[in-house]
């Protein structure tokens, strides 16, 4: 969804023996990460963050029926509730019009009309002392035969006070899919096993070969909530199978190989394997 517009993003040099403003401000980040860390690790309790509601907004017409919601931890973040803002109006202000639309060319064509649906819930994957992980599903159905789910991610940087991608994690894409690529195929075919109810074999069929997991959502999360101890490949329907299987979610707990593949700077929020 993310790729589809859902949600959108906004990203001296100087010759002097003193750090530039850049390589300060650098600086200062890497202290209070470093600072961080090693309060989590000694046992310290962060400072409570401002007290804040979860969001959830819905209703329901002749032509659609809308719902948007996303938890406290996102809420108390200004921000992510911008975005969110932004997104939950645009796409509502498009389903609307294509449900009228659809309304009227049925009235034309003397077919009944069936009301749309848009359903976004946002939910907290990892919130750590380093990150805020938030994963979203979302429902659409537009009068066809069945509806569609979607999904997407937001990672919010805690020391740098700014949204950030998985992918800016990585010391780069194809080095990260080669680490956890085996492993994810394993998987992957594990689960399709599961449901087919036999083995796979690969063939000439799309749904018995891997996928490129880096064109799937990836989500860090976490089980304690002190580091980000697995990724998790959220893979929408029809894309590894069938409609009728859904959505497969593989999760991959940290490992050498995927650490390697992080960037030095965000190892410490990873857990060791």
């Amino acid at each position: 969804m993310r790729g589809g517009g859902m949600i959108a993003a906004a990203a001296l040099l100087a010759v002097a023996c003193s750090p530039t403003g850049d390589e300060a401000a650098g600086n200062a980040v890497s202290s209070a990460a470093a600072t961080q860390f090693a309060n989590n690790m000694a046992g310290a309790t962060p400072p409570p963050s401002s007290p804040a509601a979860p969001f959830s907004q819905s209703d329901k017409s002749e032509l659609l029926e809308f719902a948007y919601s996303y938890p406290a931890e996102a809420a108390a973040i200004p921000a992510l509730v911008n975005t969110f803002r932004k997104a939950m109006e645009s796409s509502k202000a498009d389903a609307l019009k294509m449900a009228q639309e659809d309304s009227a060319s049925a009235k034309a064509s003397g077919y009944p009309f069936r009301p749309h649906s848009l359903e976004t819930e946002w939910t907290v994957a990892a919130d750590t002392p380093r990150f805020l992980s938030l994963r979203s599903q979302t429902y659409v159905y537009s009068g066809g035969a069945h509806g569609m789910t979607g999904y997407d991610v937001v990672l919010w940087d805690k020391v740098r006070q700014r949204e950030t991608s998985v992918k800016a994690l990585m010391t780069s894409p194809t080095a990260f899919a080669a680490a956890i690529r085996d492993r994810f195929c394993a998987e992957l075919d594990k689960q399709r096993a599961e449901k087919r109810g036999e083995p796979v074999v690969a063939g000439d069929d799309e749904f018995t070969k891997c996928i490129d997991p880096m064109e799937q959502v990836l989500v860090p999360t976490s089980k304690d909530g002190k580091l980000i101890d697995s990724m998790t490949v959220i893979i929408g329907p029809y894309s590894a199978g069938p409609y009728a299987e859904g959505t497969y979610e593989v999760t991959l707990p940290v490992d050498a190989a995927m650490r390697k593949a992080i960037k030095t700077e965000y190892q410490d929020a990873f857990a060791k394997p």
